[in-house]
């Protein structure tokens, strides 16, 4: 049954898939054919015009390359983008949307955690609704990941919601549908660590929410472990610093604590010479010492990072530096072409 659009929707739209990845060889013959079906069937319903799917290759190891070629063989909906070196999974999705030519752009991850054919519904949600310029992707549940990274996750969000300058919405992912004005607006932001759901939010305009649950890996392992240093690194760097000032709030009141912490003591102390007791000087010495030492180490420790993301900042370094392109002189497919 085809899909029509009636006056108040938008025309059907020339998408953009932009995915980043790496080492992804063993999953992305199943995500080429499962991605080029549903594009088929939003063509048949008259939501799309056309699509690309971009592949960012974050300077893989592996045959990633290699697969990506032969799955472009005969085909021109397959555009790929070689990184220099290993940036990181949000300068390749920044260079995804900086080539991504479509009216409306998804990006999301190449593991087949998010599935491609959510992106009907995604379609469907932005067609009818034209005040609308973000599809987000809300996940309700998430197989084959631990208790435990579940549990830090939601901690996680917790914090940038309660301390973030702007809502970042929970169990909302890298798998989200931009109009070309969001997209457009946010190749506006140099940011050296873009922490791209807070930038997407950060935006603003009117955006949506659907829900889905989230699959285990197709293949492979994932390479973010949760507290693994890259985790951590962007959320202090990316996520935390980026759009709060509350760590640096925090230096404050942790100064604030250890002033009335010691005026404490010294009414303690008073208090016990006032009974007759007697305190060694050096434990006295020792606890005031270690106590503020430590509060200073806190404290600098988080105007530190600030610092250190200025002076990033200040570098003037390209985000991200492309070795090589495939696919993009090539005329782009029209879904309806393609078996």
């Amino acid at each position: 049954m085809s899909y029509s659009i009636n006056p108040q929707q938008r025309p059907s739209v020339f998408l953009s898939i932009v995915f980043s990845f790496r080492n992804e060889a063993d999953v992305l013959s199943e995500l080429v054919q499962r991605t080029r079906t549903v594009m088929n069937e939003a063509a048949l319903k008259h939501l799309i015009s056309g699509y690309q799917m971009i592949f960012v290759n974050d300077a893989s190891s592996d045959d990633s390359l290699p697969v990506l070629l032969r799955l472009s063989a005969g085909y021109k909906d397959i555009c790929i983008i070689n990184m220099s070196r290993v940036f990181g999974v949000a300068p390749c999705v920044m260079a995804g949307l900086a080539h991504a030519r479509g009216d409306a752009i998804v990006y999301m991850d190449a593991d087949l955690q998010d599935p491609p054919e959510l992106i009907i519904k995604m379609l469907e949600n932005y067609l009818n609704n034209p005040q609308i310029d973000v599809v987000h992707t809300v996940r309700t549940s998430r197989k084959g990941e631990s208790a435990f990274k579940l549990f830090i996750t939601k901690i996680g969000y917790y914090i940038l919601n309660r301390y973030s300058s702007v809502p970042i919405p929970s169990e909302a992912g890298d798998f989200k549908l931009l109009s070309r004005r969001a997209v457009d607006y946010i190749l506006q932001f140099k940011e050296i660590n873009p922490f791209m759901r807070g930038i997407v939010a950060w935006v603003g305009f009117k955006q949506s929410f659907i829900s889905y649950n989230r699959d285990a890996r197709f293949a492979g392992k994932s390479k973010f472990f949760v507290l693994g240093r890259k985790v951590i690194s962007n959320f202090l760097n990316a996520a935390v610093i980026n759009f709060s000032s509350v760590p640096l709030q925090i230096a404050s009141y942790c100064g604030l604590c250890s002033i009335l912490g010691d005026f404490l003591f010294v009414l303690y102390i008073l208090y016990q010479k006032w009974l007759g007791h007697t305190i060694s000087e050096g434990t006295v010495l020792m606890v005031v010492i270690l106590f503020i030492g430590g509060v200073q180490l806190f404290c600098l420790g988080m105007i530190g990072l600030y610092l250190n993301s200025a002076h990033e900042q200040t570098k003037m370094r390209p985000s991200y530096i492309i070795d090589s392109i495939y696919g993009f002189d090539d005329e782009q497919s029209s879904p309806s072409s393609q078996a």
